[in-house]
């Protein structure tokens, strides 16, 4: 992508987060990406296709991230999964944000894809959850709804979560991981959880976003 073109990406991305798709105009964007409305165009199309770009974008490395945690255990798998959402929802919160707050302004014609995209990353916690349960590891009436439970939990770290705040971003993805078995319903005394872990899967974060 070129400089311009990470310009309006950029621009969009913050606009979006902040007034919604729908709250965003053409001028808007052309002000914060300090160009004209007619240069604006030629790099990003309609306004719909810029949020699907982003909202592509942003899953394709999610899923991507997601998919190195492969493997027999599902409580490991689940607690990558858990620190990966809780690492990118902080530290790209608004990318993040427009993906989980704008899926409703997309059309019907273009929400299909990404909504896939979406459908194929959260069947990655489904399987891990699914596993567990069949394993005896997890103890969990409602399954999926657990899934969806933990996927609002950590999204939420979006909203809140800052750099200069009293708790380190590892720490907060360490409690959180915890915080999941415990919704999981996970047998057996609690795992002591460490903080390489989390900066492993941060190192898969920086690779993929970078």
């Amino acid at each position: 992508m070129s400089l311009t073109g990470t310009r309006v990406r950029d621009a969009a991305v913050e606009l979006f987060a902040e007034r919604g798709f729908h709250g965003t105009g053409i001028r808007d964007l052309a002000e914060r990406a300090g160009l004209s409305s007619a240069t604006l165009y030629h790099y990003m199309g309609t306004k719909e296709d810029l949020l699907v770009s982003i909202m592509t974008e942003s899953l394709e490395r999610l899923l991507k991230a997601g998919e190195r945690f492969t493997g027999s255990d599902p409580l490991k798998r689940i607690t990558d999964l858990v620190e990966l959402h809780v690492l990118t929802h902080a530290t790209h919160r608004l990318e993040t944000r427009v993906v989980d707050d704008e899926m409703r302004a997309l059309s019907p014609d273009r929400r299909g894809a990404v909504v896939a995209l979406r459908d194929r990353y959260e069947a990655l916690w489904q399987d891990a959850i699914d596993a567990g349960c069949a394993d005896g590891v997890f103890h969990v009436r409602a399954p999926k709804v657990a899934r969806l439970a933990l996927l609002e939990m950590c999204g939420g770290v979006a909203r809140w979560y800052a750099p200069a705040g009293p708790i380190a971003l590892e720490d907060l993805a360490l409690r959180y991981a915890e915080m999941a078995l415990g919704v999981l319903g996970a047998a057996g005394p609690p795992p002591v959880f460490q903080v390489d872990s989390v900066r492993r899967v941060q190192v898969i974060v920086d690779e993929i976003w970078a």
